[in-house]
Order: C-alpha cells, then structure tokens, then sequence
C-alpha cells in the first residue's frame, strides 16, 4: 500500500511538473521566444548553451550504473561529440551562441532512458530511471529558470530597488564597499569570482557526486542529498521575484555592464549606459536617503535579485559538503565565499538580499528534513520559524526601509540577530536529529582457568 502510495505522488508530480513547463513554453512564445521544452529538444542537435552542465547532469545519471559502465558511457558522450565536431567543422558551421561540446552527453542520458525502458526490468529499470530523471532535471531546471527570468522581465515594468537600496542602508550598503574592492583587483579578482559565479551549478554536481557515490552498490539514492534542496530552491525562488521585483544596485544605480567592460581584458567596448538607472552612483558613492517608490525599468533585465538564489545555492553547497572528506570541506567554504564577494562586488545584490537568500534555503533545507522525519514537532517549528523570519524581512523590506535607514543601528542588528536565529535554531535542531552512536557493551574479563 505504501509504495503505491508513493508511486502515485511521484506520478501526481511528474504530471504537475509538464504541465508547468509547457505552461512556461506557451507564456515564452507569448513574447515570441523558444520556451524551456524547445531550448532542450535543440540542444539534441544543435550546439549546446550549456555543456558543462550537459555533463555534470551525464554524471549525475551514472551514479547508478557500476563502473564499467559508466566509461562506456562516458566514452559515447565523447564520442558523440568529436562527431558532431567534425561535421559541423566540415560544413563550416561557426558556433557563435554555445558550446562546442555538450551533445554527446545529452545522448547519453536517453540512451540510459530507453535502455531501461527496453532492457531493464524491475527494481533495475526504476533505479535506472531515477538516475536518468536526476539528470534531466538538473537540465531542465534551468532552462525553466531562464524562462522565468524571462516572465519576470515582461511583467513586472515597476521594480523596487529604491526599497532594497533604503533598508540596505542598515547594512552599511555592503554592495558598494565590496563592489569597490573587486574593482580594485582587476581582471584577476574579476575573472576568478565570475569562474565561481558562473560554475556554482557544476561545484554542486561535484558535492552531489560524492553524496551519491554508493548508489550503485546499495541499489537505492540516499533520503536526503543536496540536488533535491537545489531544485526546490529553483521551483520557489522565481515566485518570490515576482513578489518582490528587484533588479540590483549595478542596473539601478549604475551602469550595468558598462563598468564590468571597463575592468575586463577582452572587452573591445563598452555598450552605452542604461537609461533607466537612477544615476552612476554604484559603486563609488551610496545612494542617499530618502522616500523610497517603485520605478520602471526595462523589458530585458531580470528581475532575480530577492532573495538572491546564488547565495541560497552556495549555502546549500557548504552545508551538504560538511560531511565530506577535508577538499570537499574546504572547497564548500571557499564556493561560499567566493560567491557571497561575486554577488556584492559584481553589483548583482544588495546585502539585504543575501540575508534573505541564506533564511529562504534554511527554510527550504528544514521543510525537506522535516519532511523526512514525518513532520514531528521540532521540524514543524524549524521550518515555521524559517518561515516566519523570511516572510518578516520581506515585510520590512517594503514597508519599512525608511526607518531602516534611518536608524541603521538599530534595525542592522535586528535583522542579522534574524538570521542568525534560524541559523542557529537550524544547527542545533539537525544536530539533534543526528544518530547517536550506540556505546559497544563492555564484558567482564573472564577468570584465568586454574
């Protein structure tokens, strides 16, 4: 009864999750563009946008075949792809707008996909089918990710940086000092915190690959792994822009790329400055106080800066990385901060937005645990207080970011002792949730035979 049960709810969801994707393709072609099912059914043939992450979700569908295997696969993908290489270099056919490799490894996840359907049975196909599924949607996700940011541009005109930048005020503005020191390191510091910014995707495959590892062998995925927290993140995250439309502190009070152009080696020009922006203040002086008001803004910049996912997704990182060896411990660290400085120093975020990344994936990381527990009473209240803490700052954020700029000694500390009380609350809860280890009984030595 239970496993139909359960069989059921993944049905339920699988459906759900269609439906929305092409509820997302017909909102794309409403604003003539290819939507997330036609990005994905091109990449089969044309070159991918994405082809590191192609193989880091390759990799994510062998977690379940033995090693043997796994080279064979991965020797297809490679195959596939010096293939299409040479065709594509025989027809003279320049790749302007992808990867040159990529396609062999989406080959690979459907050919695991019909090789379970056609030559595994039982547990075997339904194990196969899970790892293809894992893979696919670390792919799709975020081709609907790109389509919302999309949506997001097209229907919300108004956006509230003005907001985010009054109660960012409380936290010092920590965009410009920080956007001030990377300017300072040049292409260098540039270069290397865009590289993390850009790869967080393949850095999290990496943690997941080591959660995964034994798959395999135990013929079954773990209850609980970081690829589950990231996709959730991704689902919940776009509802929230829509809530709360922000663009960021570089678009809004800056010139958007213009000042990325200038630091950056490879950039020939520098494109003209947005119009929309309140003036060239990022990140050389702080926008001044005053009565904040929505303002409009273009039809092409996202608006996916509250909370900022990046940050939540570095969290996540670093948190299922903790049980891993000392270079995945040490690599979930650095991923953090290397991203928490991309997503202030590029402009890209308001301080206020990573407070909220950080309690929106506590928040989501507590409903799953919770959810695995059967929703006993500590995990209702981890995941009520998250919640709660986060549906609080979005409320000051909008109707209080005057007095919090105003009095920055005061509602500063509020809001970091906010977070830092699901911080703990999560820590010392999932701590408690950890089995103990049971004490080996000790037994009387015998007496020495006389």
């Amino acid at each position: 009864m239970w496993r139909r049960r359960r069989v059921r709810l993944w049905a339920v969801v699988g459906v759900a999750a269609l439906g929305f994707m092409i509820a997302l393709e017909i909102a794309a072609r409403h604003y003539g563009l290819p939507g997330p099912i036609t990005n994905q059914v091109r990449e089969v043939v044309f070159a991918p946008k994405s082809g590191g992450l192609l193989y880091a979700s390759m990799a994510l569908t062998l977690v379940v075949l033995p090693w043997r295997q796994r080279f064979v696969a991965i020797g297809a993908a490679v195959g596939v792809d010096a293939v299409f290489w040479l065709v594509r270099w025989a027809a003279g056919i320049e790749i302007t707008d992808g990867h040159p490799f990529g396609n062999g490894a989406l080959w690979v996840i459907l050919g695991c996909a019909v090789m379970a359907l056609t030559r595994r049975t039982g547990p075997d196909r339904v194990l196969l089918l899970k790892g293809v599924g894992l893979g696919l949607l670390l792919v799709v996700g975020r081709k609907t990710g790109d389509t919302w940011l999309l949506i997001t541009s097209k229907t919300r005109p108004m956006v509230l940086d003005q907001y985010m930048a009054a109660a960012d005020h409380a936290l010092g503005n920590l965009s410009w000092p920080v956007g001030r020191l990377v300017t300072a390191t040049g292409p260098f510091g540039f270069g290397l915190l865009d590289f993390v910014y850009g790869q967080l995707a393949v850095a999290a495959v990496v943690v997941a690959l080591y959660q995964l590892r034994n798959v395999a062998t135990e013929r079954r995925f773990p209850v609980h792994h970081l690829v589950r927290t990231f996709l959730l993140i991704g689902l919940l995250g776009p509802a929230v822009y829509m809530i709360f439309p922000v663009v960021g502190p570089v678009f809004a009070f800056g010139d958007g790329a213009v000042h990325w152009a200038s630091v950056s080696v490879w950039a020939d020009s520098a494109p003209s400055s947005l119009p929309w922006s309140v003036g060239d203040l990022w990140p050389r002086t702080p926008p001044p106080i005053s009565a904040p008001q929505p303002m409009g803004f273009d039809g092409i910049t996202p608006r996916n800066c509250m909370p900022s996912l990046h940050t939540a997704w570095a969290v996540t990182i670093f948190i299922h990385s903790r049980k891993g060896p000392r270079l995945i411990r040490f690599a979930g660290a650095f991923w953090l901060i290397a991203t928490l400085a991309a997503t202030l120093g590029f402009g890209y975020h308001y301080g206020a937005d990573l407070v909220a990344g950080v309690v929106f994936v506590l928040t989501i990381e507590s409903a799953l645990r919770a959810y695995d527990r059967g929703w006993d009473r500590s995990g209702i209240r981890l995941a009520a207080h998250g919640a709660t803490v986060f549906a609080g700052l979005l409320v000051a954020y909008r109707f209080l970011p005057a007095e919090m700029a105003r009095h920055p000694w005061i509602f500063g500390p509020l809001v970091l002792l906010s977070m830092a009380s699901v911080i703990y609350r999560y820590v010392r809860t999932t701590t408690a949730w950890e089995p103990k280890p049971t004490p080996t009984p000790q037994l009387d030595p015998q007496p020495e035979p006389a």
